[in-house]
């Protein structure tokens, strides 16, 4: 299989070293050439992109691609990817098409279950960007027949990015607010879907989260408790120091739903709680 990556960031290279092993290539892009040279080390053929101008190199590789995962945010202009390379990219034809979005879609639905049905109504400017962008994609596919999977994450966590590493710093914090529940993903998870979806080519939507929203709070509680570190105070939403986009995720409350993941892909969630990850984790090392 040759793979090409859009931004290989944290979820990209948990996807890259699960499917490293029926991998014949790999490229992806990056902003720098000091980043350039680390993916170099690890196997991957960069090529530098700015989403400002198409990327030297970009072409010819899709070319000989046969699946290609974006994971660059849009901005106001919309997604940069199409805007440099679109016809690049139906022009190549890949086999299959991987997107990754956001739960943030949906918005606000007042702790209610959702699912991909559910209609999209998203509140922040950086959500809104997303729909556009999962819909710019969508149209991609509707006028090549090219497979565009759209991948919704719930709060992305893992290895070096986890309740474990806040507590260890000090920078954890027990935000509450009555009634307010969140999803979570590891991104191993993450990782397997996209490789369950990748080997299955097909456009559709998945919301790719675990079993259990719950409160933010609980998480925290539960990680000090597990390694012995004292439970920071709880923190009145209402009256707590937080920048815009912090308090604008608290904005949005919502149970997003994994069934058609595990109905259609047949995939089984390793970390299906965060429970669950969190023990695996501390047995495994967390760091």
């Amino acid at each position: 299989m040759r793979l090409f990556v859009f931004g290989l960031g944290y979820s990209a290279r948990a996807f890259v070293e699960k499917m490293r092993d029926r991998l014949d290539w790999v490229g992806g892009t990056t902003r720098s050439s000091e980043k350039a040279e680390s993916l170099c080390a690890a196997g991957i053929e960069p090529f530098l992109f700015d989403g400002e101008a198409p990327g030297d190199g970009i072409a010819e590789a899709l070319s000989k691609a046969a699946h290609v995962l974006v994971s660059i945010a849009p901005g106001e202009a919309g997604d940069p990817v199409l805007a440099h390379h679109r016809a690049d990219i139906a022009a190549a034809r890949p086999e299959w098409i991987g997107y990754l979005s956001t739960i943030g879609v949906y918005g606000d639905h007042d702790g209610a279950w959702i699912d991909e049905e559910t209609e999209t109504v998203p509140r922040s400017e950086r959500s809104k960007q997303r729909l556009v962008a999962e819909n710019a994609w969508l149209d991609l596919a509707r006028e090549t027949d090219i497979p565009v999977g759209i991948f919704r994450l719930s709060g992305i966590y893992g290895p070096g990015k986890n309740a474990f590493v806040n507590l260890e710093k000090g920078t954890a914090r027990r935000l509450v607010k009555p009634g307010q529940v969140f999803n979570r993903i590891h991104v191993e998870d993450i990782a397997g879907v996209l490789e369950a979806a990748a080997t299955a080519p097909a456009t559709r939507i998945y919301n790719v989260t675990d079993d259990e929203p719950c409160p933010a709070q609980d998480v925290v509680e539960y990680t000090a408790d597990l390694i012995g570190l004292p439970c920071p105070p709880d923190i009145d939403f209402e009256t707590a120091d937080l920048s815009p986009m912090a308090r604008s995720f608290y904005a949005e409350n919502k149970r997003a739903s994994n069934a058609r993941v595990k109905e259609e892909l047949g995939y089984r969630f390793r970390h299906p709680t965060y429970r669950d990850a969190l023990q695996h984790m501390l047995a495994d090392g967390w760091k």
